[in-house]
């Protein structure tokens, strides 16, 4: 049974998550390379802007914020789905090779295959699932020992020298290719946020709406598996099967995201581990927090590095990664 003095503080919580990602959404609606006043937001909002305020408003910062948002959320929850089924607290969609694996199925999507303006944006989800999902398969098999089971840190090891190698593969790829396509992969290497237009939200929403909700529903499963297998199993859980649907999940939310903003590595490491210092490591309580943490995260790194340098600024993936690396290696040291 969960305290109910812990319960209130995961709404404190919460309702502090949504208001910091409200307020850095209006902190990121007027600052760029157009600026915009504030006290222009709301009469732009109730329609009363100029031609120029509502095109930068409405067409380029407000699907961005949104975008950003939602991506860090998914790949957020993909990290803590992934450290739950590995019970590895290192692992993170971009560290072990699973966002790689998307990047090479979009490259080779982008650069071999005749693209149709209409369906592009709902294809690119798609394709990054593929990749990932093959990816993530050849992880598993590589990782996993019949005698011992999935062994966690066989996991990481494996999934870094898949990134590797996949990330070698990419730049093979692109060498050969017209400037113009090689311009938007390197950029999606740098994570730098592409799909910043509504159709890229219509095409990533429906994977939140279908997923977050699953692994919510699988909290108590991701507890149970976090406990080892011969507990899982003693407490009826299917282990096998419940870890392979999960996994699916978290490779579903990882690609989903980093279909439409590019490599995005260490969100998926940092909010599962802030989330559980603040309400504990039980999933029922510890998920919805960390959810919301990466959604803000990204927003924060997106709105700091675009803002640094006129007129393109810094990619989000830099600058989560210039915020995350130094996070992983504290982890890294506490954990030997």
């Amino acid at each position: 049974m969960i305290q109910p003095t812990l319960i209130r503080k995961q709404r404190v919580i919460l309702f502090t998550l949504l208001g910091l990602i409200g307020l850095t959404g209006i902190l990121a609606m007027g600052m760029g390379y157009s600026s915009l006043s504030y006290n222009r937001l709301l009469p732009t909002f109730l329609g009363q802007g100029t031609f120029k305020e509502e095109f930068v408003l409405f067409s380029v910062r407000l699907p961005r914020i949104v975008i950003t948002c939602l991506a860090g959320m998914a790949l957020a929850l993909s990290g803590a789905i992934l450290q739950g089924v590995t019970r590895n607290d290192l692992a993170d969609p971009g560290l072990i090779g699973i966002n790689s694996g998307a990047g090479v199925a979009i490259a080779i999507f982008f650069l071999f295959f005749p693209i149709d303006p209409g369906s592009f944006v709902y294809m690119l989800p798609l394709v990054a699932f593929a990749g990932s999902l093959l990816t993530a398969c050849l992880i598993y098999l590589f990782a996993y020992d019949k005698t011992v089971g999935l062994q966690p840190v066989k996991l990481i090891l494996v999934g870094a020298g898949f990134s590797m190698a996949l990330s070698g593969a990419m730049f093979v790829l692109i060498s050969s290719s017209e400037p113009a396509k090689v311009d938007f992969i390197a950029k999606w290497l740098a994570g730098n946020i592409w799909g910043t237009d509504w159709p890229f939200i219509v095409a990533l929403l429906p994977w939140l709406i279908i997923l977050i909700p699953y692994a919510l529903y699988k909290a108590n499963r991701l507890n149970l598996l976090t406990l080892g297998e011969p507990v899982a199993v003693g407490l009826g859980v299917s282990v096998n099967r419940e870890r392979m649907t999960l996994l699916l999940a978290a490779v579903a939310l990882a690609a989903a995201a980093v279909s439409v903003t590019g490599g995005i590595a260490f969100i998926g490491l940092m909010a599962p581990h802030i989330a559980k210092s603040l309400v504990g490591p039980r999933n029922q309580l510890f998920l919805p927090i960390a959810i919301l943490i990466g959604g803000w995260l990204l927003l924060l790194a997106d709105t700091i590095g675009r803002n640094l340098a006129d007129p393109d600024g810094i990619a989000a993936g830099i600058m989560s990664a210039l915020i995350g690396a130094p996070y992983f290696i504290f982890l890294l040291l506490r954990k030997t």
